[in-house]
Protein backbone atom coordinates (compact mmCIF):
# COMPACT_ATOMS: atom_id res chain seq x y z
CA UNK A 1 0.00 0.00 0.00
CA UNK A 2 1.32 3.34 -1.10
CA UNK A 3 2.78 5.51 2.24
CA UNK A 4 1.30 8.81 1.06
CA UNK A 5 -2.29 7.48 2.00
CA UNK A 6 -2.06 7.08 4.98
CA UNK A 7 0.59 10.30 5.04
CA UNK A 8 -1.93 12.57 3.58
CA UNK A 9 -4.60 11.06 5.96
CA UNK A 10 -2.67 11.94 8.84
CA UNK A 11 -2.49 15.65 7.68
CA UNK A 12 -5.88 15.79 7.25
CA UNK A 13 -6.96 15.04 10.50
CA UNK A 14 -4.84 17.26 11.94
CA UNK A 15 -5.71 20.10 9.65
CA UNK A 16 -9.55 19.49 11.38
CA UNK A 17 -8.46 19.80 14.75
CA UNK A 18 -6.56 22.71 13.90
CA UNK A 19 -9.49 23.97 12.09
CA UNK A 20 -11.72 23.21 15.44
CA UNK A 21 -9.49 25.18 17.50
CA UNK A 22 -9.76 28.43 14.88
CA UNK A 23 -13.60 27.81 14.60
CA UNK A 24 -13.77 28.01 18.63
CA UNK A 25 -11.62 31.15 18.76
CA UNK A 26 -13.80 33.26 16.34
CA UNK A 27 -17.15 31.53 18.53
CA UNK A 28 -15.38 33.54 21.69
CA UNK A 29 -14.03 36.81 20.18
CA UNK A 30 -17.01 38.35 22.10
CA UNK A 31 -16.61 36.56 25.39
CA UNK A 32 -15.06 38.19 28.60
CA UNK A 33 -11.63 37.36 29.45
CA UNK A 34 -11.27 34.68 26.75
CA UNK A 35 -7.94 33.33 25.68
CA UNK A 36 -6.97 32.45 22.11
CA UNK A 37 -5.88 28.77 21.62
CA UNK A 38 -3.51 28.09 19.03
CA UNK A 39 -2.81 24.16 17.82
CA UNK A 40 0.80 22.87 17.52
CA UNK A 41 2.02 20.29 15.20
CA UNK A 42 4.48 17.79 14.99
CA UNK A 43 5.90 15.17 12.43
CA UNK A 44 5.63 11.51 13.08
CA UNK A 45 7.81 8.24 12.03
CA UNK A 46 10.10 8.17 9.59
CA UNK A 47 10.85 4.95 7.74
CA UNK A 48 14.53 4.85 7.29
CA UNK A 49 15.98 2.73 4.99
CA UNK A 50 19.43 3.80 5.59
CA UNK A 51 20.59 5.79 7.93
CA UNK A 52 22.70 9.30 6.94
CA UNK A 53 26.22 8.43 7.32
CA UNK A 54 25.92 4.63 6.54
CA UNK A 55 29.22 3.54 5.22
CA UNK A 56 29.14 2.05 1.32
CA UNK A 57 32.93 1.32 0.56
CA UNK A 58 36.15 2.01 3.21
CA UNK A 59 36.54 5.73 3.85
CA UNK A 60 32.90 6.93 2.05
CA UNK A 61 29.28 7.76 4.09
CA UNK A 62 26.28 8.05 2.74
CA UNK A 63 25.42 11.79 2.55
CA UNK A 64 21.87 11.93 3.55
CA UNK A 65 20.23 8.79 3.65
CA UNK A 66 16.47 7.78 2.70
CA UNK A 67 14.22 8.89 5.47
CA UNK A 68 10.51 9.07 4.36
CA UNK A 69 8.06 10.88 6.90
CA UNK A 70 4.67 8.63 7.70
CA UNK A 71 2.82 12.25 7.96
CA UNK A 72 2.00 14.67 11.39
CA UNK A 73 -0.36 15.24 13.60
CA UNK A 74 -1.50 17.75 16.47
CA UNK A 75 0.68 17.96 19.56
CA UNK A 76 -1.12 20.34 21.58
CA UNK A 77 -2.95 22.87 22.14
CA UNK A 78 -1.22 26.00 23.11
CA UNK A 79 -3.29 28.64 24.64
CA UNK A 80 -1.79 32.40 24.64
CA UNK A 81 -2.32 34.57 27.98
CA UNK A 82 -1.52 37.82 26.02
CA UNK A 83 -3.96 40.54 27.56
CA UNK A 84 -6.94 41.14 25.78
CA UNK A 85 -8.58 44.68 24.58
CA UNK A 86 -10.33 47.00 26.89
CA UNK A 87 -14.17 47.52 26.79
CA UNK A 88 -15.25 50.59 29.63
CA UNK A 89 -18.47 49.98 31.03
CA UNK A 90 -18.50 52.12 34.63
CA UNK A 91 -20.10 49.11 35.94
CA UNK A 92 -19.02 49.46 39.06
CA UNK A 93 -18.41 45.67 39.63
CA UNK A 94 -16.92 44.85 36.34
CA UNK A 95 -13.03 44.73 37.05
CA UNK A 96 -10.17 44.37 34.80
CA UNK A 97 -6.79 42.43 35.58
CA UNK A 98 -3.80 44.83 34.16
CA UNK A 99 -1.53 41.86 34.01
CA UNK A 100 -0.64 38.66 35.15
CA UNK A 101 -3.40 37.01 37.67
CA UNK A 102 -6.41 35.11 38.02
CA UNK A 103 -9.72 35.80 39.87
CA UNK A 104 -10.31 33.02 42.49
CA UNK A 105 -13.89 31.34 42.44
CA UNK A 106 -15.24 29.15 45.06
CA UNK A 107 -16.97 26.23 43.21
CA UNK A 108 -20.17 23.95 45.15
CA UNK A 109 -17.28 21.12 44.90
CA UNK A 110 -15.33 22.66 47.38
CA UNK A 111 -12.30 23.27 44.43
CA UNK A 112 -11.07 26.83 43.60
CA UNK A 113 -11.90 27.60 39.92
CA UNK A 114 -9.74 30.35 37.91
CA UNK A 115 -11.55 33.19 35.43
CA UNK A 116 -10.38 36.36 33.95
CA UNK A 117 -13.46 37.37 33.56
CA UNK A 118 -14.37 40.47 36.07
CA UNK A 119 -18.33 40.70 35.04
CA UNK A 120 -18.75 40.52 38.98
CA UNK A 121 -22.91 40.40 40.23
CA UNK A 122 -24.49 40.94 43.98
CA UNK A 123 -26.65 38.49 44.67
CA UNK A 124 -29.89 38.03 47.10
CA UNK A 125 -27.19 37.77 50.38
CA UNK A 126 -25.39 41.08 48.77
CA UNK A 127 -22.39 38.37 47.48
CA UNK A 128 -20.57 39.20 44.92
CA UNK A 129 -20.62 36.47 42.51
CA UNK A 130 -20.39 35.53 39.42
CA UNK A 131 -22.49 35.47 36.30
CA UNK A 132 -23.15 31.67 37.31
CA UNK A 133 -23.92 32.41 40.65
CA UNK A 134 -20.15 30.92 41.70
CA UNK A 135 -18.65 32.94 44.83
CA UNK A 136 -15.36 35.15 44.78
CA UNK A 137 -12.96 33.86 46.64
CA UNK A 138 -12.13 35.47 49.27
CA UNK A 139 -16.17 36.34 49.96
CA UNK A 140 -16.98 39.75 49.98
CA UNK A 141 -20.60 40.65 51.12
CA UNK A 142 -21.53 44.34 50.13
CA UNK A 143 -24.03 46.01 52.76
CA UNK A 144 -27.91 46.23 51.68
CA UNK A 145 -27.70 50.14 52.32
CA UNK A 146 -24.33 50.44 50.00
CA UNK A 147 -25.04 53.39 48.04
CA UNK A 148 -21.15 53.19 45.77
CA UNK A 149 -18.64 50.86 45.58
CA UNK A 150 -15.36 51.68 44.91
CA UNK A 151 -12.62 49.03 44.47
CA UNK A 152 -8.98 50.15 44.26
CA UNK A 153 -5.71 48.62 42.07
CA UNK A 154 -5.00 47.22 44.87
CA UNK A 155 -7.86 44.97 45.10
CA UNK A 156 -9.50 47.03 48.59
CA UNK A 157 -13.20 47.17 48.56
CA UNK A 158 -15.07 49.91 50.00
CA UNK A 159 -18.30 51.16 49.79
CA UNK A 160 -20.12 54.24 51.66
CA UNK A 161 -23.17 53.70 52.81
CA UNK A 162 -26.90 55.71 53.27
CA UNK A 163 -26.04 58.65 55.31
CA UNK A 164 -22.71 58.50 55.47
CA UNK A 165 -20.09 60.63 53.99
CA UNK A 166 -16.58 58.35 53.82
CA UNK A 167 -15.88 55.51 52.60
CA UNK A 168 -15.58 52.07 54.62
CA UNK A 169 -13.06 48.97 53.73
CA UNK A 170 -15.05 45.88 53.35
CA UNK A 171 -12.70 43.54 51.84
CA UNK A 172 -10.00 42.72 50.11
CA UNK A 173 -9.46 40.68 46.63
CA UNK A 174 -7.20 38.64 45.99
CA UNK A 175 -5.47 37.28 42.71
CA UNK A 176 -3.70 34.22 41.69
CA UNK A 177 -1.01 33.60 39.39
CA UNK A 178 0.60 30.18 37.44
CA UNK A 179 4.26 29.80 36.25
CA UNK A 180 2.87 28.10 33.69
CA UNK A 181 -0.70 29.64 32.90
CA UNK A 182 -0.90 27.56 29.51
CA UNK A 183 -0.70 24.71 31.36
CA UNK A 184 -4.16 25.23 33.13
CA UNK A 185 -7.62 22.97 32.42
CA UNK A 186 -10.49 24.75 30.65
CA UNK A 187 -13.39 23.65 32.08
CA UNK A 188 -15.69 26.36 30.10
CA UNK A 189 -18.07 29.36 32.00
CA UNK A 190 -14.60 31.15 31.66
CA UNK A 191 -13.24 29.14 34.48
CA UNK A 192 -9.62 27.41 35.04
CA UNK A 193 -8.82 24.67 37.20
CA UNK A 194 -5.25 24.12 38.44
CA UNK A 195 -3.01 21.23 36.91
CA UNK A 196 0.11 19.73 37.53
CA UNK A 197 1.03 21.23 34.41
CA UNK A 198 0.40 24.40 35.94
CA UNK A 199 1.61 24.45 38.75
CA UNK A 200 0.47 25.84 42.50
CA UNK A 201 -1.20 28.59 42.56
CA UNK A 202 0.92 31.39 43.99
CA UNK A 203 -1.81 34.03 45.71
CA UNK A 204 -1.37 37.53 46.37
CA UNK A 205 -3.10 41.49 46.37
CA UNK A 206 -3.20 42.96 42.82
CA UNK A 207 -0.01 44.82 42.58
CA UNK A 208 2.04 42.72 44.22
CA UNK A 209 4.28 40.01 44.07
CA UNK A 210 4.01 39.96 40.42
CA UNK A 211 0.63 40.36 39.76
CA UNK A 212 -1.44 42.64 37.51
CA UNK A 213 -3.48 45.72 38.87
CA UNK A 214 -7.31 46.12 38.89
CA UNK A 215 -9.27 48.45 36.76
CA UNK A 216 -12.92 49.39 37.95
CA UNK A 217 -15.67 49.51 36.18
CA UNK A 218 -13.76 48.23 32.41
CA UNK A 219 -13.43 44.32 31.44
CA UNK A 220 -10.82 42.13 29.30
CA UNK A 221 -12.45 41.28 26.44
CA UNK A 222 -11.59 38.81 24.42
CA UNK A 223 -7.83 38.38 23.07
CA UNK A 224 -8.31 36.47 19.42
CA UNK A 225 -7.96 38.95 16.35
CA UNK A 226 -10.61 38.29 13.58
CA UNK A 227 -7.96 39.08 11.27
CA UNK A 228 -5.44 36.87 12.21
CA UNK A 229 -8.04 33.85 12.65
CA UNK A 230 -9.79 34.37 9.33
CA UNK A 231 -6.23 33.53 7.88
CA UNK A 232 -5.01 31.16 10.00
CA UNK A 233 -8.38 29.43 8.51
CA UNK A 234 -7.54 30.38 5.09
CA UNK A 235 -4.20 28.19 5.84
CA UNK A 236 -5.46 25.35 7.36
CA UNK A 237 -8.46 24.96 4.39
CA UNK A 238 -5.78 24.59 1.84
CA UNK A 239 -3.44 22.61 4.07
CA UNK A 240 -6.66 19.74 4.02
CA UNK A 241 -7.17 20.60 0.47
CA UNK A 242 -3.50 19.85 -0.42
CA UNK A 243 -3.21 17.04 1.84
CA UNK A 244 -6.57 15.45 0.12
CA UNK A 245 -4.91 15.81 -3.65
CA UNK A 246 -2.00 13.60 -2.27
CA UNK A 247 -4.73 11.02 -1.23
CA UNK A 248 -6.09 11.33 -4.59
CA UNK A 249 -2.62 11.38 -6.23
CA UNK A 250 -1.94 8.16 -4.49
CA UNK A 251 -5.57 6.60 -5.46
CA UNK A 252 -4.80 6.94 -9.10
CA UNK A 253 -1.05 5.60 -8.63
CA UNK A 254 -3.13 2.94 -6.95
CA UNK A 255 -5.15 2.27 -10.15
CA UNK A 256 -2.75 2.72 -12.41
CA UNK A 257 -1.19 -0.16 -10.83
CA UNK A 258 -4.08 -2.51 -10.89
CA UNK A 259 -4.59 -1.87 -14.81
CA UNK A 260 -1.27 -3.28 -15.34
CA UNK A 261 -1.36 -6.32 -17.31
CA UNK A 262 1.28 -9.45 -17.93
CA UNK A 263 2.49 -8.97 -21.61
Amino acid sequence: MIRALWSAASGMKAQQTNLDVIANNLANVNTTGFKKERAEFQDLLYQIDREPGAPVEPGSNVPTGIQVGVGSRVAGTDRLMGQGTVQVTDNPLDLMIQGKGFFQIAMPDGKTAYTRAGSFKVDAQGQVVTSDGYLLEPPITVPEDAMEISIGETGVVSVKTAGSSTFEEIGQIELARFVNPAGLLAVGRNLFLETDASGAPVVGNPGEEGMGSLVQGSLEMSNVQVVDEMVSLIVAQRAYEASSKAVQAADDMLGIANTLKKG
